[in-house]
């Protein structure tokens, strides 16, 4: 790899970690002391096709800039927000640079749902007690009815937007001439066809039924 293709897949990692840190500021769902924002679905977009190292630089960057700029949490916030970011980004990252075609981005998509979702529990029952300063078996009380849903909807919503998302933003920075195509992995000029079709109509139940799930069940709010 010359280091004119290492400059270009970091200024396109660089856009993509802005990109994730504007829908931090602009779009967050909040469901009691939880925060939703897409920044995962756009770091995932980076480690599919960057990479899944890229994706863990990310996942390490911008959970950073968050911290020392907009977030109440502190370190406690940066922590969980970097194990969400990496475990879902580098998931499907890892799973399509193995496979790169559709069967290895759904199935890394889905096993980064699954994975992000237990990590996170995980997470919950040993990092929110310390935050929130109470003791483990009230966190727990609040794994069935809040912390499993949340969590598991997060990354639900995160997967539909990412395949939404994926192949135009891939099409787009071929475009630019900022990277090649890859041989096999699909990323050349977008063509709306069936799969395409398909693909789209997929990602957006997903993303509905997310939503749905946020504000009707969860009650969950904008800002």
């Amino acid at each position: 790899m010359n280091n004119q293709f290492k400059i270009r897949k970091l200024v396109v990692a660089a856009l993509l970690c802005a990109l994730a840190y504007l829908v931090v500021v602009v779009f967050p769902i909040r469901v009691q002391f939880l925060t939703f924002d897409a920044k995962d679905a756009i770091i995932a977009i980076g480690s599919l096709l960057l990479g899944p190292l890229y994706g863990l630089g990310m996942a390490i960057v911008v959970p950073l800039l968050e911290m020392l700029t907009i977030s109440a949490t502190g370190f406690y916030g940066f922590i969980m927000n970097f194990l969400s970011s990496a475990t879902f980004a580098c998931v499907c990252g890892l799973i399509y640079s193995i496979r790169r075609d559709v069967t290895g981005a759904i199935v890394g998509l889905a096993l980064s749902v699954a994975s992000m979702t237990a990590v996170m529990m995980a997470a919950n029952l040993f990092i929110t007690p310390l935050y929130m300063g109470v003791e483990r078996t009230v966190v727990v009380q609040l794994i069935p009815t809040l912390l499993l849903p949340f969590n598991l909807t997060k990354a639900a919503l995160n997967a539909g937007i990412t395949l939404l998302l994926y192949k135009p933003f891939t099409a787009a920075v071929r475009a630019t001439d900022l990277l090649p195509a890859a041989n096999g992995d699909g990323s050349g000029a977008y063509h709306f066809g069936v799969r395409s079709v398909l693909l789209t109509s997929v990602a957006l139940a997903v993303i509905a039924a997310a939503v749905a799930v946020f504000f009707v069940v969860l009650q969950g709010r904008v800002g």
